[in-house]
């Protein structure tokens, strides 16, 4: 079955970085797009980046993430990356892994917290 792993989450100073990781499983990765989303506390699930299945569509990004996150999949490996870059306290949120695959699939999430 569809299995989706987040991991590399943690806490950062304003202005830092992490990578966050997607293992995925139960399906052929390289056939479908993958999102990233994220819910801070309080708040509704939104959309951070999706990276589509094919070379020649660029990925697409929430406003606020533009040129600071760059979403990136390595399909050897089955692994969809979140490179989050100038960290802001208002990325606090937890953030998932998603595909849409006759219904949604979400991992469990991993914790993201930028605070000084």
């Amino acid at each position: 079955q569809v299995q989706l792993v987040e991991s590399g989450g943690g806490l950062v100073q304003p202005g830092g970085s992490l990578r966050l990781s997607c293992e995925a499983s139960g399906f052929t990765f390289s056939d479908y797009a993958m999102k990233w989303y994220r819910q801070a506390p309080g708040k509704q699930r939104e959309l951070v980046a999706t990276i589509f299945s094919g070379r020649g569509l660029r990925p697409s990004y929430a406003d606020s993430v533009k040129g600071r996150f760059t979403v990136s999949r390595d399909n050897a490996k089955n692994t969809m990356y979140l490179q989050m870059n100038s960290l802001k306290p208002e990325d606090t949120a937890i953030y998932y892994c998603n595909l849409w695959l006759d219904g949604n699939y979400w991992g469990q999430g991993t914790q993201v917290t930028v605070s000084s």
